[in-house]
């Protein structure tokens, strides 16, 4: 998470720079735009695998209220199962798409399109870390500590 919020401050930096040399200096730093689409790449899954630590994801809770606790846990296992799969089809896939594009340069950053897809490769990863930890916690009876106080 504070990887992430590095990456929000990166954005409002690059975005001011933007705004500051098209409006002050009447010349806007080409590259500027480009980096705060990838930081903003990097920000959201970032932020997203955060959110699964976190049990932040939509996971049906107001309807897990109404079943027993022995369903509940069952579900709960179920629904951690199931983002770790999202999570590693995800990683998977984005690694895939990632290496398809490496030869492909962002022309005004000049680094390879692929960088656009790595976050979605760490965060596919993080999530289906995130995924088993909730797991194991669940049957051992333990609560996840959230990451972010």
């Amino acid at each position: 998470m504070i990887v992430a919020v590095c990456g929000l401050v990166a954005i409002i930096c690059a975005v001011s720079l933007q705004v500051f040399g098209r409006y002050i200096l009447n010349d806007t730093p080409t590259w500027a735009e480009a980096l705060a689409l990838v930081l903003v790449l990097y920000v959201t899954m970032l932020g997203a695998a955060v959110g699964v630590r976190d049990a932040g994801h939509i996971g049906m809770e107001s309807l897990l209220i109404l079943v027993p606790e022995k369903i509940r846990l069952k579900l709960e296992i179920l629904i951690h199962i199931l983002v770790g799969i999202f999570g590693g089809i995800m990683a998977w896939n984005t690694g895939i798409l990632a290496l398809s594009v490496m030869d492909y340069k962002i022309p005004t950053l000049g680094i390879s399109e692929g960088v656009n897809y790595i976050p979605m490769v760490l965060a596919g990863s993080m999530i289906v870390l995130f995924s088993i930890e909730h797991v194991i916690a669940l049957f051992v009876g333990r609560e996840v500590e959230p990451a972010w106080h």
